[in-house]
């Protein structure tokens, strides 16, 4: 039976690459995006159009779904159409997130912290309170994942990025709790942290250290360049499988080497 994935910030950057790797890899997929800009980022998020053609790319297996995360009502819907369409669910992904600084902790607005943890912390709770339910309706021995995009932000601090820090931290606490409430199920909680990745959060965390060229981040990785949407992709696809049993309540590094 062909497994099936939700997918939130799906429209681009990682969470498309996702939804690309795991259509590639025979999966069935629902690929979530809110598909505007919100209050609180100073740049542009992903549209509808973007999500509609990736799901284009693969009309058998890849349905589109409109939500914003931070409405839990709203997630619950979209995770309803894995149900309703393929069956089931056996992974969900919560890749949705927006950057927000460029100043010290204490000259960060209240609008910017808002948008930090409702879509990047609050994002991740609500998609799992939706999904996990679903995840423990499959039949024992269970091979569900919860997977979420932290960073090498919340291992380490950021110059004027603190909310930033801060919110990504919460996630990678949230994974280890609810790793731990999922003990003896069957399904896996993860978390994956990139390091500087080429996406448009990128552009936008250049912008706010008034750098010309996102090329300047990967001094800072061991690898010596930027990574590409795909290859972190690859690292949470692979703990999206049957074969990541003994990975949970803790952190992959997709970072280029830039924790070490």
């Amino acid at each position: 039976m062909r497994r099936v994935a939700v997918v939130t910030g799906a429209a681009r950057g990682i969470g498309a690459a996702v939804v690309r790797r795991l259509a590639a890899d025979g999966w069935r997929v629902v690929a979530v995006d809110i598909c505007a800009d919100i209050p609180g980022t100073g740049y542009p998020l992903g549209t509808r159009e973007q999500l509609r053609a990736l799901a284009e790319e693969w009309p058998e297996s890849v349905r589109d779904v409109v939500a914003d995360v931070r409405d839990e009502a709203a997630v619950r819907r979209a995770v309803a159409v894995a149900e309703a369409e393929f069956g089931g669910l056996d992974a969900a992904v919560a890749a949705a997130a927006v950057m927000a600084g460029g100043w010290p902790l204490w000259e960060t607005s209240n609008e910017e912290w808002d948008a930090l943890f409702d879509v990047g912390v609050r994002g991740v709770a609500n998609l799992a309170r939706a999904a996990v339910p679903l995840l423990l309706q499959r039949p024992e021995p269970r091979s569900g994942r919860f997977v979420a995009l932290a960073s090498s932000a919340a291992h380490r601090g950021l110059y004027h990025l603190a909310g930033y820090n801060a919110a990504k931290h919460a996630v990678v606490g949230l994974i280890r709790g609810l790793a731990t409430d999922l003990r003896g199920t069957g399904v896996t909680a993860t978390a994956v942290s990139p390091g500087s990745t080429r996406t448009d959060m990128l552009t936008a965390t250049a912008a706010y250290y008034d750098l010309p060229d996102v090329e300047e981040f990967s001094q800072h990785q061991l690898v010596e360049r930027l990574l590409e949407p795909d290859e972190v992709a690859a690292a949470v696809c692979w703990l999206c499988g049957e074969g990541a049993s003994a990975v949970t309540g803790t952190v992959v590094h997709a970072d280029g080497g830039f924790t070490a």
